[in-house]
């Protein structure tokens, strides 16, 4: 759905509290996002003290979501490769999100006894993530997105790319070699650059989509038959980090960064 800005956040197990705990499946049991439902931006969150606020907006229909679903039903459910048991929120949300998407769909919550493991390709083993796609932060430097627009006809948010954790300082596409570094007490590792998809070309206020940003970034973010922008995440201790934060940097990647 619509990302939202905070001004300071808990760390968990699998990423902030509260992030992407939820999820949209259809009647196979398999996530459900804007690439396929662009109109899903439209609708936006509010964390209040129970639950979420849902706001469609085109017509200011709103649900709670509590924080404990409603339910005893669960189901293995499917996001990207990854199978894992969640459980089911409530009929009345169900019925809500499908009246609005006009198709039938459920909302399910990922329980705390649900580990679903990053990929140990680029992580080592006892790291978990949410329904994020595959890791429990992405970085993003505000250089990074300066420069971007810097070739663009019209600039764009930051909102398109979705990131966790947006830094200021330092040179455009300098989180690319971020290895290791610490905010507050939280070390974070970069494991592995992100791969984007066509939602970034979803303006996330009127869901009109284009080409931009991907036909730009194609010409000098591409390696590897992918359009990279960002670093995933991966991390250890728990805590909370807020705007304002430092981040001490204390290793680099040694790859090559590209040659912009």
């Amino acid at each position: 759905m619509a990302g939202i800005t905070v001004s300071k956040a808990i760390v968990t197990d699998r990423g902030f509290e509260h992030d992407r705990r939820w999820m949209l499946v259809d009647e196979n049991n398999r996530f459900i996002s804007q690439r396929e439902i662009a109109e899903m931006a439209l609708m936006h969150i509010d964390i209040l003290e129970k639950g979420l606020k849902v706001t469609y907006r085109p017509d200011a229909s709103s649900i709670m979501i509590p924080f404990e679903p409603q339910t005893d039903e669960f189901a293995e459910v499917t996001i990207w490769d990854d199978t894992c048991t969640a459980q089911f929120v409530s009929h009345e949300t169900d019925e809500w999100f499908s009246n609005i998407l006009g198709f039938k769909c459920r909302l399910v919550y990922m329980p705390d006894e649900t580990q679903r493991i990053t990929d140990p390709k680029y992580t080592p083993d006892g790291h978990v993530t949410s329904y994020a796609d595959g890791y429990p932060f992405l970085l993003i430097g505000q250089a990074s997105l300066d420069d971007l627009n810097n070739r663009l006809a019209e600039p764009l948010p930051m909102n398109r790319f979705r990131p966790s954790i947006v830094f200021n300082g330092g040179e455009a596409f300098s989180e690319d070699l971020m290895h290791t570094f610490t905010i507050g007490d939280i070390r974070f590792y970069g494991v592995k650059l992100c791969a984007r998809c066509v939602m970034t070309t979803i303006n996330q206020e009127t869901i009109e989509q284009g080409k931009e940003p991907l036909k730009t970034l194609a010409r000098y973010r591409f390696k590897n038959n992918k359009i990279l922008f960002g670093q995933n995440l991966i991390h250890e201790g728990l805590g909370e980090i807020a705007v304002g934060d430092s981040i001490k940097l204390s290793q680099l990647h040694v790859e090559e960064r590209f040659k912009i």
